[in-house]
């Protein structure tokens, strides 16, 4: 599986958190596995009859701001109730696209702090002081906008703004066949316990159009599974392989021990067989 996999999860996602805190963790699972498994975006679309508490407006800020360097939040984020409960959340520790820096150069998140002439701007990038950098002829950029820099050395600073998007993932809100119908979509998979079971010889066929085209993956929510909130039914899945929808249904945890897999955990295990070389 290339990282050019997009999850695609619903506003309700949390809906059966008995607090906060517990609903904040979840998603913290969520961007762990996102991060893992080198995920490109994550979707969050609207299913407002199953949200309880906190809807897609809190659960986008979480997942957002897991992925934020911690150097980066105290500038990106201001106080939030959203964010009340956000030390809970686990490190997600995202791997630099290039190595480390005492290796090889090295990409870093930033966020620029001041536009100023000659075509620089200054840009915190969790170095010890903000730096300068030339503009390239290929972006535009704007006071508080994060961006991506390539270090390749500390000392002295060797470093220059480069055009591509931050390491990690990026949060988006969007309908879902909005993003089905997308260019880049690759192949469209709706999960539920009611799809083809995951088999090793599924995984070999499946794996290297993954790979090549890359994924779209759609989850339901804890005790309302994507069937449920697309209205249709569980016995007469709908694919659609010419059109914005699903090119196949899948049950990533067949013969599943428990009632109920939640979607923090149908994440782990729809990603990781996926992810499987040759």
């Amino acid at each position: 599986m290339t990282n050019d996999t997009t999850l695609v999860v619903p506003s309700s996602l949390v809906r059966e958190a008995e607090d906060k805190r517990e609903a904040t963790r979840k998603l913290g699972y969520v961007a762990r596995a996102a991060v893992i498994y080198r995920a490109e975006r994550i979707v969050v679309f609207p299913d407002r009859e199953g949200e309880s508490r906190w809807g897609g407006k809190f659960v986008r800020t979480v997942l957002a701001y897991a992925v934020t360097p911690p150097y980066l939040r105290q500038d990106v984020w201001d106080q939030r109730d959203e964010l009340r409960y956000a030390g809970v959340l686990p490190p997600l520790r995202v791997s630099p696209r290039t190595g480390s820096a005492s290796e090889r150069p090295e990409s870093r998140e930033g966020i620029v702090t001041e536009v100023g002439p000659d075509n620089r701007v200054r840009v915190n990038c969790g170095l010890q002081h903000p730096i300068s950098l030339l503009v390239p002829s290929s972006m535009t950029v704007e006071e508080g906008e994060r961006v991506t820099v390539r270090v390749s050395s500390r000392e002295p600073v060797r470093a220059r703004l480069v055009d591509e998007p931050p390491v990690g993932y990026v949060v988006e809100a969007a309908d879902i066949q909005e993003v089905l119908a997308r260019d880049d979509a690759g192949v469209r998979i709706g999960t539920s316990r009611h799809g083809d079971e995951l088999t090793v010889s599924r995984l070999a066929e499946l794996n290297p159009r993954c790979r090549d085209d890359g994924a779209t993956i759609v989850f339901g929510a804890p005790g309302r599974g994507l069937p449920e909130i697309l209205g249709v039914s569980p016995d007469d899945l709908p694919v659609e392989p010419d059109s914005p929808g699903f090119d196949l249904w899948l049950n990533t945890v067949p013969d599943q021990g428990s009632e109920v897999v939640r979607t923090e955990e149908a994440v782990f295990a729809t990603l990781a067989p996926l992810a499987l070389n040759d």
